[in-house]
């Protein structure tokens, strides 16, 4: 097995990295990362792949991060597809701009694997499959744990909710959204969502964002955030302000969410583990190379945590 982990998005630099086709007895799989710097999950997913790749015999793995940037994640699928890898594994920056680079990929005869967020519903029939959580549904059961506790304190009736998102125009973030903005009508329909402002998974930005909510508004019940991330940067704000009592969701519980749960600051989250998630990324791609019957939307479960079940579930290691 051969792992060649490239940092830089330019051709030539994966030119050097000296990739070609597979051998008969070997197949290439080449994956192009969104952003592994910029929180622990992507960082410990990134470790797992390689770990998994390592582990299987028949692989060699090429290795990229895209560094938040569209047109290097495109340009680094075109490297991808000029190497004639076996398979593509990307995890896209933006879901409706990377369509035409997995277009191009498909029609050079290279099966193509979403991983953790699916492009836009456009690109669909050029993906083999998408591996990861379902993010619509995630964002549902958040409302969900949310209206339970609201309903445990008695202020379903009248309850004021703020929402901070993950980056724009990413379909993980759009989606979570979605989940939530939908599902908390259903379930508390008299709870208001006062406000919604982007965090970009940044923890500082999201505790920016938050201080403008706590000047903005008197009276704020609960917050949801996109993960635990930027929940967490809300909660230092709220901590910061002398502000007490409000219930703050989040979703991909971080060790720094759990930590905030076992401290009684942080209500719940969805529990989502990177390394399943690279894992199943992996092996999805190795078994559509196999001609393996895999479905298209590909989920792992991702259950419900709150501090009433958190002893259920080990500690997050991101």
């Amino acid at each position: 097995m051969n792992i060649r982990r490239i940092f830089c998005a330019s051709a030539t630099s994966v030119a050097l990295a000296g990739a070609g086709a597979a051998s008969a007895e070997t197949m290439t799989i080449g994956i192009t990362q969104n952003n592994v710097g910029v929180d622990s999950y992507q960082t410990t997913y990134e470790k797992a792949f390689i770990e998994a790749a390592n582990a299987n015999a028949t692989v060699d793995a090429v290795v990229l991060d895209a560094g938040g940037d569209v047109a290097r994640q495109i340009a680094q699928m075109e490297d991808l597809i000029q190497q004639e890898v076996d398979a593509i594994i990307i995890w896209p920056t933006n879901g409706e701009a990377v369509i035409p680079a997995v277009r191009k990929a498909h029609k050079a005869g290279i099966p193509v694997v979403v991983t953790n967020s699916n492009i836009a519903q456009a690109g669909f029939d050029f993906v083999a499959s998408f591996s990861g959580p379902d993010n619509i549904n995630q964002g549902a059961r958040s409302a969900e744990i949310m209206c339970d506790k609201f309903k445990d304190m008695g202020i379903e009736k009248e309850a004021q909710v703020v929402h901070i998102t993950g980056q724009p125009g990413y379909t993980t973030a759009i989606e979570r959204a979605k989940g939530f903005e939908d599902r908390l009508p259903e379930v508390c329909p008299d709870v208001t969502v006062v406000d919604t402002q982007p965090g970009d998974w940044n923890r500082e930005k999201s505790q920016k964002v938050m201080e403008a909510f706590l000047v903005k508004y008197d009276d704020i019940d609960g917050v949801y955030a996109g993960d635990d991330n930027m929940g967490v940067g809300a909660l230092n704000a709220a901590k910061a302000a002398g502000r007490e009592g409000i219930i703050f969701v989040g979703a991909t519980n971080f060790a720094v969410g759990y930590e905030a749960m076992e401290r009684g600051e942080y209500w719940g989250s969805i529990y989502q583990s990177p390394v399943d998630d690279a894992k199943a990324a992996l092996q999805t791609a190795v078994d559509v190379l196999q001609g393996k019957d895999v479905p298209f939307l590909n989920y792992f479960d991702t259950p419900k945590i709150t501090q009433d079940n958190m002893g259920d579930f080990s500690k997050p290691v991101f």
